[in-house]
């Protein structure tokens, strides 16, 4: 069979990235008849698909968060487990993440291209740690692709957080963190610290948690917000969506310490803009580095830039030799990461 470079059998539409050879979208931004999902968040996973071919964790996700317009029908796909769609071989590789996270590897006419989704290099206990895979072309995210973003061990950001529970002890300490991973990540970092204390949760974080629990991811004692007197967290750490800080719902806890964990808070500008007074700069995505280390690990000659700082990336690849373009997939959101 003659070598048929992905350049021939993919392609991007409105709906986003579509692989002709196949009849499928991944991480399509509209609903569609058939969609490979990477991974859970928002921007990725939508609603309303006829057929998803995801992992496991993922479609429990997806049903936790849409119930029954996830999608009409559910292919669950383990890591490495191949399926045969058209004339395409799809099968998943972790990506680090969040729980379910993965890399879409499709191998078509002697050719494989990996479609990363959101990935992470860096160890995170939720989930499994990104594996690099070989191929002729490789999809990567940029979120981070600039070289002012270098992210620290997440043990150094969560200590910060500890060192001013100890500081001010009066103080109920309000970190923002969204939803899906992130939250759960921080918890368990704060649980390897040594932190055995209850964790008090918005309500709108809790089902994800549970979710997690169910999926074998021990997170500890969490208690929901609304079931204590609010006086009695001081000196406590509160986890809430980002949006909450701000909002009425966060004005009821007592002389409170505004604290964000996110990849953004490299951005001092953006940090004193939201009014943060404990910027923890803790990402569930590749920096700078990290983006160009993985780049090397897959030891693909072509590289396709999605979704985040494109033009940077593309411009130092090619000056390390890679072919490289940008892929301007629209629907991607920001993610409060």
């Amino acid at each position: 069979m003659t070598i048929q470079h992905p350049r021939e059998w993919m392609a991007i539409r409105p709906e986003g990235l579509y692989c002709e050879a196949g009849d499928f979208y991944v991480d399509p931004v509209r609903p569609v008849a058939r969609a490979v999902i990477t991974h859970g968040h928002a921007d990725h996973a939508r609603s309303g698909h006829g057929t998803v071919y995801a992992t496991p964790a993922t479609l429990e996700i997806m049903w936790v968060r849409y119930g029954a317009e996830c999608c009409e029908n559910r292919v669950p796909l383990e890591y490495g487990e191949k399926h045969q769609i058209g004339d395409v071989t799809l099968w998943f590789a972790p990506a680090g993440h969040i729980l379910g996270s993965a890399q879409a590897v499709l191998e078509y006419g002697q050719a494989r291209i990996v479609i990363s989704g959101d990935y992470k290099r860096t160890p995170d206990p939720t989930c499994e740690p990104f594996r690099p895979v070989p191929c002729d072309v490789f999809v990567t995210e940029a979120t981070f692709g600039l070289p002012v973003f270098t992210h620290p061990p997440i043990e150094h950001e969560l200590k910060k957080l500890l060192d001013s529970l100890a500081l001010f002890p009066d103080r109920c300490h309000l970190v923002g963190c969204y939803a899906l991973g992130k939250c759960q990540r921080l918890i368990m970092g704060l649980r390897q610290l040594g932190y055995d204390k209850p964790i008090y949760l918005h309500g709108a974080l809790m089902k994800l948690c549970t979710l997690y629990a169910q999926l074998g991811v021990e997170l500890g004692e969490l208690i929901p917000v609304s079931e204590v007197d609010k006086k009695a967290l001081s000196g406590q750490i509160v986890l809430a969506p980002p949006s909450a800080l701000a909002d009425r719902w966060s004005r009821n806890l007592p002389n409170v310490m505004t604290s964000v964990a996110s990849g953004w808070m490299n951005i001092r500008a953006r940090a004193k803009q939201k009014l943060v007074e404990l910027p923890l700069i803790i990402s569930d995505h590749c920096d700078w580095k990290e983006l160009l280390q993985t780049v090397e690990d897959v030891g693909a000659p072509e590289i396709w830039v999605t979704h985040g700082r494109e033009e940077a990336l593309v411009y130092e690849l090619r000056r390390l030799g890679y072919s490289a373009q940008a892929l301007t997939l629209l629907g991607y959101e920001e993610e409060e990461d």
